[in-house]
């Protein structure tokens, strides 16, 4: 078999076996832990140094670890809810959409707790949270219904992240809900799966094979 031919068949094999969330941009995952397998060098922000007291203007300049990223408001300003014990990162209007963003270079996931709150800053039951993460080329939409203190959600991408927006849905029943973030995780490049691993050794090991066997034939 000529170098050429292994070539080709080697280039083919690579984007047969490449991960599926390559052709579909975005995997999303509903628990942290297996978000954390997917990716690297996480960092957290719990929004501990939050007032709770008043007030915070708009736009803030974060940092979660090692990265730095941007958190905005379309029209007002945050709002620290939660307790002393356990800040939240909410808005002062309960219509406003919270914008993460500026990430930089080579940030593929981010996540978090996301759920309701009260206009006092208490939690909110059955509130619906809608999530939108987006790099250059596409997005991803994802509603979380009845969200819980505990609702995580998380967004890997195929390429690099620009933002992701949070809205709550308002209740049909009457009332309001502010959109509230907390524990927000950013990480960076995407961990191959170990069984993405294997189809690709698995099929390089065969075209090896193949190639052997050309060879034998001739000879």
């Amino acid at each position: 078999m000529r170098v050429q031919t292994i070539s080709r068949l080697l280039l083919a094999a690579m984007f047969v076996l490449l991960p599926q969330r390559v052709s579909a941009q975005f995997t999303v995952y509903t628990d942290l832990v297996s978000f954390l397998a997917a990716t690297s060098n996480p960092g957290t922000d719990n929004f501990e140094n939050l007032s709770i007291t008043g007030t915070t203007p708009s736009p803030l300049s974060r940092t979660a670890g090692a990265f730095g990223y941007t958190a905005t408001v379309n029209t007002t300003s945050f709002f620290g809810a939660g307790s002393t014990a356990d800040r939240w990162l909410s808005t002062n209007t309960a219509t406003d959409i919270v914008t993460f963003g500026g990430f930089g270079a080579g940030v593929r996931g981010i996540g978090g707790l996301f759920f309701g709150s009260t206009a006092s800053g208490t939690f909110r039951a059955n509130t619906s949270i809608m999530l939108t993460a987006r790099t250059a080329s596409g997005q991803s939409t994802q509603t979380l219904l009845n969200t819980t203190l505990g609702t995580f959600l998380g967004f890997v991408a195929s390429a690099d992240l620009l933002s992701l927006t949070v809205e709550a849905m308002q209740p049909a029943s009457g009332g309001f809900a502010w959109p509230t973030v907390n524990n927000l995780v950013i990480a960076n490049e995407v961990i191959p799966e170990p069984s993405t691993w294997m189809l690709m050794v698995t099929g390089f090991g065969m075209l090896v094979l193949i190639a052997t066997r050309n060879r034998s034939r001739r000879r």
